[in-house]
């Protein structure tokens, strides 16, 4: 799998693999020692632990490379 996924929708895990996610990567970069991290805009929107986590449709969250599960062509 290529590390730059810019413009793929993808599906994987936030917040250390505690929250499933999908979207649309807007950026891919390189972390300082070397991880690769990707910012999903969401499809859905999501809230977890009470509340205190949450994200709407549409909002951006980053996603450390390892827990992407699924890669697939946007169009």
């Amino acid at each position: 799998m290529n590390w730059n996924l810019e413009g793929m929708h993808v599906e994987g895990y936030y917040l250390d693999g505690e929250i499933p996610v999908s979207g649309i990567v807007t950026l891919s970069r390189v972390q300082y020692g070397g991880d690769i991290c990707h910012s999903i805009r969401l499809d859905n929107g999501f809230s977890c632990y009470k509340g205190a986590i949450s994200r709407e449709a549409g909002g951006t969250v980053i996603v450390d490379h390892k827990y992407i599960t699924k890669v697939k062509d946007a169009n």
